[in-house]
């Protein structure tokens, strides 16, 4: 992509109401659009990194033997009072109306639509144990609608959704999902804990977040340095400063925390509302077990831009970052400068390498520096004259601070080498 082209607008400062790290330098990096409150668009450079994010996600949900499909937005108000939600969740509910006067939902979550889609499918123990799970816009009328991405009322959400005939196999399955998500958040750079949590009103047992501990979290969490036990402070009976409960040696600490996914043990409580059920081996009818696990696609963008910046912008992860490689000229009105920038894209693209060339020539070396470092790419090449009657090219990455000089003819290997070091 030459960045002549490239349709973005940087900005240098931000609005005082902005207040999260995520919302300042997504917002100045032009990754996002704000149209209203809880509302933003994607724009092409934050599109890139949502779309590496989803097929980061895709691939782990495949790899479990998660299957994909894509369910409706809007669902019918009988669907709703089916599961008795209709009234209980009335406030995080956008409802509306046809020009039947028939009244619907935008859907903040699937549960009910997915019973209704496997209660049509489900008959025996042969057909179980199945999970399916989709990557699609959900609505819900939040209260507070703060930190730009981190809470917002349009987003984009993977969820998952197990059935199982017996409660061992769901286990099995639920902590499948964990390995999983755990695998997900660390390929977009981040380290998460496993925090028990409340059910939300979706369950009354146990559930799990994954959090990411920082001091711009809204949660608060009481773990233990020395082991993995962690809980929401909501539903902690630990305090700060005592010994851990489980390996009675660590001494328990509170953090702020970013809830970056959840999974929710459903039990039989959507059978139940649906009748859910299926023939065991008996021939004994019984309900089925189901499980959900969500990751919104956003808030973990937001989160990764939180745990991965510094005081001049952004550094995106290798997995997740719009392009690898920045190639910068900073003298390209040279013509041996501009000849060989050209050649070197060329080059780049062919080996199909994510390139965003800098061929702008109205634009003065300090600030484009100061835009490649605001946007984050991995890698920055710069082409310069001094360079060129060397022979070779300076390479920076965008998480060092040391500059290293590297052959022209070397460019494409030293590319792959870094590639496998991620």
């Amino acid at each position: 992509m030459r960045q002549s082209k490239l349709f973005y607008k940087t900005k240098r400062t931000v609005p005082k109401e902005i207040e999260a790290v995520s919302h300042k330098l997504l917002y100045r990096g032009d990754f996002i659009d704000q149209l209203a409150s809880g509302i933003y668009t994607l724009m092409p450079l934050g599109f890139l990194v949502h779309k590496k994010i989803e097929k980061i996600i895709r691939e782990e949900m495949l790899r479990i033997g998660a299957q994909e499909l894509y369910m409706p937005v809007i669902h019918p108000r009988s669907l709703w009072e089916e599961a008795g939600r209709w009234k209980t969740m009335n406030d995080t509910l956008f409802k509306l109306k046809d020009r039947h006067n028939k009244e619907f939902v935008l859907g903040p979550t699937h549960e009910e639509v997915i019973t209704k889609i496997a209660k049509e499918r489900i008959t025996s123990y042969k057909d179980l144990p199945v999970a399916l799970f989709q990557i699609q816009i959900k609505f819900r009328n939040e209260l507070r609608f703060t930190g730009g991405l981190l809470r917002t009322r349009e987003f984009i959400m993977k969820d998952l959704y197990s059935f199982h005939a017996e409660e061992k196999d769901f286990q099995r399955f639920y902590n499948k999902v964990i390995k999983a998500y755990l695998k997900i958040f660390r390929r977009c750079g981040l380290k998460s804990i496993v925090v028990e949590a409340s059910g939300e009103g979706f369950t009354q047992s146990v559930t799990h977040e994954f959090q990411v501990l920082t001091s711009v979290g809204e949660d608060r969490i009481i773990f233990c340095p020395k082991c993995q036990f962690a809980q929401n402070k909501e539903i902690a009976k630990n305090k700060e400063g005592k010994k851990c409960p489980v390996c009675k040696r660590g001494i328990l600490e509170e953090r702020r925390g970013i809830e970056i996914g959840n999974i929710f043990p459903l039990g039989t409580k959507y059978s139940k509302s649906f009748n859910l059920t299926f023939t065991d081996k008996k021939g004994k009818k019984k309900l089925v077990i189901m499980g959900c696990y969500g990751i919104g696609l956003g808030r973990l963008m937001a989160a990764i831009v939180e745990m991965n910046h510094d005081s001049r912008g952004i550094i995106w992860p290798r997995g997740i970052a719009p392009f690898l490689v920045h190639l910068v000229p900073i003298e390209i009105k040279d013509k041996k400068v501009y000849q060989l920038s050209e050649k070197i894209y060329r080059e780049l693209e062919r080996e199909q390498v994510e390139v965003l060339y800098d061929d702008r020539k109205d634009v003065l070396p300090g600030e484009k520096f100061v835009e490649s470092d605001l946007i984050g790419i991995p890698l920055r090449l710069i082409i310069s004259k001094k360079n060129l009657s060397k022979h070779q090219v300076e390479i920076r990455k965008r998480n060092k601070k040391k500059t290293e000089f590297i052959k022209l003819e070397d460019i494409i290997k030293y590319i792959r080498v870094y590639e496998k070091k991620i």
